[in-house]
This record gives structure tokens, sequence and C-alpha cells, in this order.
């Protein structure tokens, strides 16, 4: 092989290895793009369900809230009526 088509050659693999290494930084890359997203999409995620659950508690207090409170109106009104009994009865 001549000196001239032996160099050729070797810058021809050259060429090729170092697309392979573009190609290889730019998969590297892509992943940890993808990493990086698929981390912050994580604390999305955790943020939502953080404030899910701070809604469900406070819904959750005011459901029972709103039931103390429904019980009293409907202990006040029995109230009221036998109030209103006795005095007719009178």
């Amino acid at each position: 092989m001549p000196a001239g088509t032996a160099v050729k050659a070797a810058i021809e693999e050259l060429r090729n290895a170092l697309g392979a290494l573009d190609r290889a930084i730019d998969l590297r890359f892509e992943r940890e793009r993808d990493s990086v997203e698929m981390e912050q999409e994580i604390h999305r995620v955790h943020a939502d369900r953080s404030r899910l659950a701070q809604e469900l508690d406070q819904s959750e207090f005011r459901a029972n809230r709103l039931e103390e409170v429904n019980r009293e109106v409907s202990r006040r009104l029995v109230t009221a009526m036998e109030t209103i009994r006795a005095v007719l009865d009178r």
C-alpha cells in the first residue's frame, strides 16, 4: 500500500471515529437533557401532590366543620320546635 493511500485510509478512519464520537456526545447530551427534564417533571409532580394534599386536608377540615355546624343547627331546631310545642300546649 503506497504511503499516500495509507494516510488517506488513516484520515478516513479518523473522520469515522470523530463522527462516532460526535454522535456519542450528542446522544450523551440528549440523555442528560432528558434526565434534567425528567427531574424537573418529578419536582413538578411532587409540588402538585403536596398542593393537592394540602387542599384535601383543608377540604376535609371544612367538611368536618360543616358537619359540626349542621349537627348544632339540627339540635337548635329540635330545641326550638320543642319550645314552640310547649308554648302551644299551654
